[in-house]
């Protein structure tokens, strides 16, 4: 199993990936400590996981407000003992629009969460992860950083500011045997998505016509599933990336291949 015995926190445990994620590593042998603000929706993945066998704990926490960051670390610790690994997953993603129109008062809100809140949240989890002898933490970026994509231009550069941070926290936490790392994930095939299509469709276009727009710029030819998205991240909790750390992996179907 991937992650046999691991205690994993997992922030941004919502509709998408955060909850596939959570169920993963769940099933992969891990202990697993969710965050998100909706407790209500937390509760039913705790759910599904319990349901299937799974150790779980859901807390409502909003990764921009330090205390509750680490209450989330504390009740894991209390629940769990200790902390093995954290996934930095939680997002804002802001207005759609491009940088000529774009309202820069309301940037500040998603530093706070798509890159502080990443960073307070380690913060919380770095007393456990020190006192074992390490751990390691995965940032989940976006392909938008490095392939612009209109109307994201807020979105992308608060999470290139958590690229750039993971490479500092690879630094700074690898003294204490703790690996960090980031996935840019490009098109992920889950709800969210499949919501977009959806959405399109009922606008009037064809389906095959919405999906195929997508599908023609990833090489693979497919949306990527979001289970498999998801794998792709915990990878780098898992032992098998025992010495990667301050690495970029790119989840998103060969759409974009970094130099």
């Amino acid at each position: 199993m991937l992650l046999k015995d691991k205690v994993v926190i997992i922030n941004g445990v919502g509709p998408g990936m955060g909850q596939s994620m959570a169920k993963l590593a769940a099933r992969e042998g891990a202990k697993v400590g969710m965050g998100a603000r909706n407790q209500e929706f937390l509760d039913s993945v705790a759910a599904e996981i319990k349901d299937s066998g799974g150790e779980v704990i859901g807390v409502s926490t909003d990764i921009s407000q330090e205390d509750q960051c680490q209450n989330l670390a504390n009740k894991v610790v209390e629940a769990f003992g200790r902390i093995d690994g954290l996934v930095n997953s939680a997002y804002l993603h802001g207005e759609w629009a491009t940088t000529d129109v774009a309202d820069t008062s309301s940037w500040s809100d998603l530093y706070e969460v798509n890159c502080l809140g990443a960073l307070r949240m380690a913060q919380a989890c770095l007393p456990s992860m020190k006192e074992q002898g390490g751990g390691a933490i995965v940032n989940v970026s976006t392909m938008a950083t490095v392939n612009p994509f209109p109307g994201e231009a807020a979105y992308a550069a608060s999470k290139g500011a958590m690229l750039a941070m993971t490479r500092h926290m690879a630094k700074d936490f690898g003294q204490f045997g703790i690996r960090v790392n980031a996935t840019r994930m490009g098109w992920i095939g889950g709800k969210p998505v499949y919501d977009y299509i959806d959405r399109q469709v009922e606008a009037g276009f064809e389906r095959d016509a919405v999906v195929g727009e997508i599908t023609q710029r990833i090489p693979l030819g497919i949306i990527p599933p979001e289970e498999d998205c998801a794998l792709a991240v915990l990878y780098f909790i898992s032992d098998y990336a025992r010495v990667v750390s301050g690495g970029t992996l790119d989840v998103n179907g060969g759409q974009y291949m970094a130099p």
